[in-house]
């Protein structure tokens, strides 16, 4: 019989699920609210809360994840695929060349920086092979992702399960995971994956095209705002006099007029001055409508007069960012970043009303007009990526390259031979950082992903609550209940299949945070090694290919690919089957 304890644990669990899901509130305060109601009513104690903070795989994540926004920061990877894509000269062969070097890039460095790096790369590749980036983008984060499964550090799902494992109360001395625990099943995955995406994958994967077509089948429509300025020549005029609105490539899908809306936009709509018109089309055309200069101005962008330097520069609202949730009016774009909103996409939905009150979710592309400070100010932003390559990044020096890069792989290498602590060396070469000043304490300082480590401390005081209350030992004798007539095989299974479909529509962290304590209890009553049982929830977490929303590297492509939610579903299904069947193999072969 389950005593309050429990049931409040299950509450809440069923409140994260339901919150992350429906996106009720951001996920680092879906867990706030989690723990400080497990904690009003003493489930867990406030030291034990705390405790999650001062865990140090909290911290690896932390500074590996600095280190990973340095590089994207420097022209050191810049140079290097350069060198590396120069020869690339048909998609396939673009393809394999990207994916072969990001999956063994990202088993050693965070790869939602390394995606960072290379989405312009891809984007102005393809333009100028005349290639669909929807052919390309996907591979590029579906190869970092099975890249940093790979090892330990390589993503901070598998940290996290470490985390986990050192902190657990229900097995005293357990062995923590070790660098290269995860290469019996990553490395041979990064193979089969590869082969997977060149040959069954690319079939699978639109063609997204950037040609609009007047129909529910283009794929990449921007919605973008122009304003009818004072003296236009069409004031008074009907639609159907307007001669460049009936054939350049975008629709006018309504007509804001003093506050009133008007969406049906007949061909005897007459037009007033200050009329605020809402298009939808490329971004090519955006550009071009802009620079033709046809009676229209930029709604309130009195700062970017057609005669300055200005550009138009695609970014994608990172996962992280502060803007999720705000309305676009609210963020001071001009003052923070020398821009203005153009125009927004977002994959699936049919946007309404004045762009300036949207509100920014993560993966939408929004595009913006800058002026001559926007690269300065927007260099050391983790709100957004930006897809249209900026050129003027901090070069480094021999020196300070050697001492980065050089400075990582000792760090890895003293770690792997036993030597050194990863958290001293990483430290060390932070410390390093800023004595040679290769960045700056304010540009490491913006780079801490506070929701990150916030979400990862906290889902450690949750996995205690399930085990203090005996939920933990509940749901897995459920779980044993369902699979264990498929035998130990079939339980590893069953973990992987709760823990991916977890993964796939709420959060990784999340996932891992709700089963590692059931895994580790199911284990336990088998009384059955406990690693593959470990193993298999970090894999099952961390190789995420369904969805958009279950990986950071999956949404980052999703809006500058032009993808439907379908499309993961299409792609990258197969791709989870043969990853749980290639790990469920592996695992029971070298511990059950």
């Amino acid at each position: 019989m389950l005593d309050f304890n429990a049931i409040l644990v299950l509450l809440v669990l069923l409140f994260i699920i339901v919150s992350l899901y429906f996106e009720i509130v951001g996920p680092g305060f879906t867990f706030v609210i989690a723990i400080a109601v497990l904690s009003a009513f003493r489930v867990v104690t406030p030291s034990e809360v705390l405790s999650g903070f001062a865990n140090e795989q909290i911290m690896n994540i932390i500074m590996l994840l600095l280190l990973g926004d340095i590089f994207r920061r420097t022209t050191i990877l810049d140079i290097f695929f350069d060198k590396i894509f120069k020869q690339a000269k048909t998609p396939k062969r673009f393809m394999l060349r990207m994916m072969v070097v990001v999956a063994p890039l990202s088993a050693f460095l965070n790869n939602t920086p390394l995606v960072a790096i290379l989405i312009p790369y891809i984007h102005n590749w393809s333009k100028k092979n005349k290639t669909s980036v929807s052919k390309l983008l996907m591979p590029l984060s579906f190869a970092a992702i099975l890249g940093g499964t790979a090892t330990l550090i390589g993503t901070s799902t598998n940290m996290i399960v470490n985390g986990l494992v050192v902190d657990q109360k229900i097995i005293p001395n357990l062995k923590p995971l070790e660098m290269f625990d995860f290469a019996y099943v990553g490395v041979p995955m990064v193979i089969i994956g590869i082969i997977y995406m060149m040959f069954i994958g690319d079939k699978l994967m639109p063609d997204n095209t950037e040609t609009i077509t007047v129909t529910d089948e283009a794929k990449r429509d921007y919605l973008f705002e122009l304003q009818v300025k004072s003296g236009s020549d069409f004031i008074g005029i009907e639609r159907s006099k307007v001669p460049f609105l009936k054939n350049e490539g975008f629709i006018l899908v309504e007509v804001l007029r003093n506050g009133i809306l008007h969406q049906q936009i007949d061909r005897n709509f007459i037009f007033e001055e200050d009329d605020i018109l809402t298009f939808a089309g490329n971004k090519e055309r955006i550009a071009d409508l802009i620079n033709a200069d046809k009676n229209l101005v930029i709604p309130s962008v009195g700062m970017f007069s057609k005669r300055t330097q200005s550009k138009v520069i695609e970014i994608v609202v990172s996962h992280k960012s502060n803007m999720i949730g705000k309305k676009i009016i609210h963020e001071n774009f001009r003052g923070n970043y020398d821009a203005t909103v153009l125009a927004i996409h977002r994959n699936g939905e049919n946007l309404t009303g004045e762009i300036a009150n949207v509100e920014l979710r993560a993966g939408d592309a929004l595009l913006l007009m800058t002026g001559n400070q926007f690269d300065r100010l927007s260099k050391s932003s983790n709100e957004f990526y930006t897809i249209s390559k900026i050129k003027e990044l901090r070069r480094l020096g021999v020196f300070r390259s050697f001492i980065l890069i050089g400075g990582l792989l000792t760090v890895i290498a003293l770690n792997v031979l036993g030597v050194g602590k990863l958290f001293t060396g990483l430290l060390v070469l932070l410390i390093l950082t800023q004595l040679f000043k290769i960045v700056t304490p304010k540009e490491l300082a913006k780079s801490v992903d506070y929701q990150l480590a916030l979400i990862i401390a906290l889902s450690l005081a949750l996995g205690l609550a399930m085990i203090k209350t005996g939920v933990a030992d509940v749901l897995a004798n459920g779980v044993l209940y369902i699979f264990e007539p498929l035998g130990k095989h079939g339980m590893l299974f069953g973990i992987y299949f709760i823990t991916s479909l977890l993964a796939a529509f709420i959060t990784n962290k999340a996932a891992v945070a709700i089963v590692f304590p059931i895994s580790l209890s199911v284990a336990l009553q088998l009384g059955v090694d406990t690693t593959p049982f470990i193993l298999v929830v970090s894999f099952a977490a961390a190789a995420n290919f369904m969805t958009p929303i279950g990986y950071q590297t999956n949404l980052m492509i999703y809006g500058p690919g032009g993808y439907k939610f379908n499309d993961f579903l299409k792609v990258g299904t197969p791709l989870t089957i043969i990853y749980m069947i290639v790990t469920v193999l592996i695992l029971s072969f070298i511990y059950l």
